[in-house]
């Protein structure tokens, strides 16, 4: 079906090879302080779909460090210390710091890959044309906590990229939306510069901003195993600086 091959080039588009992007994210409340917590995220391509390694701060020594892996044996695991533990459905969609509006389910996006995918129609999204999808959640997962009964995602019908995505809970209410805001172009690819997280209950904003980039890199395969969580990564030298917009 048409839909489904849409579909699946999407989910083979992206970042092509490993890459590496230093971000941070900008917590912006409507009440209250804004915040900045600097992070960076590996990224790479399994047999089963996109793989990242996550590390956020808190500003205070506190540090997140993720394993978030998609497709049929997808899943987030976490560095908790001392071991590496798999994460439930609840946990990944809380926040990864409190006041921040962005989870480890956010940044895998795994309902992308959820089986019950649904072409709704071709909207529009920021003035583009987009393909509007709607996932419905696998039995099970709001009942483990995982908060959301669907996503809806849409998907630019030029560039195949991911514009805009809306969290809903089981009344069909959105409980969180992403917008993508701006790419770069680094060398002939395009990264993400700029992206928002909104609660729609608090209204309550973060923003994701990548600041420096380094693409095509060597990681050994393997690398994105949850074990590899136990040591500690470091920034690769060739990552470019991206301009302040």
């Amino acid at each position: 079906m048409e839909a489904a091959r849409i579909l699946e080039r999407f989910r083979q588009a992206g970042i092509a090879g490993s890459f590496y992007l230093a971000i941070e994210l900008r917590s912006l409340p409507r009440r209250g302080e804004e915040r900045v917590f600097p992070g960076r995220l590996w990224g790479g391509r399994e047999a089963g779909g996109p793989v990242f390694r996550l590390e956020v701060e808190d500003g205070q020594g506190e540090v997140r460090r993720l394993i978030l892996r998609n497709g049929v044996e997808g899943g987030v695991w976490r560095w908790a210390g001392a071991q590496v533990e798999q994460v439930p459905p609840a946990a990944a969609v809380a926040p990864l710091f409190p006041g921040v509006e962005v989870s480890a389910f956010d940044v895998q996006m795994p309902f992308l890959y959820w089986p019950e995918a649904q072409l709704e129609k071709l909207a529009r999204a920021f003035g583009r044309p987009a393909y509007s999808y709607l996932f419905k959640a696998p039995p099970g997962f709001l009942e483990q906590g995982g908060g959301y009964a669907a996503a809806r995602a849409y998907l630019d019908t030029q560039f195949n990229a991911l514009m805009q995505t809306e969290l809903l809970a089981a009344n069909g209410g959105v409980l969180k939306t992403f917008y993508l805001v701006s790419l770069k172009k680094v060398g002939e690819q395009y990264v993400p510069r700029q992206a928002d997280y909104r609660n729609e209950l608090t209204r309550d904003k973060t923003r994701f901003q990548a600041t420096a980039a380094a693409l095509n890199l060597s990681i050994p395969a393997g690398a994105f195993a949850p074990a590899s969580l136990a040591e500690p990564w470091s920034p690769p030298a060739a990552a470019l600086v991206l301009p302040v917009e």
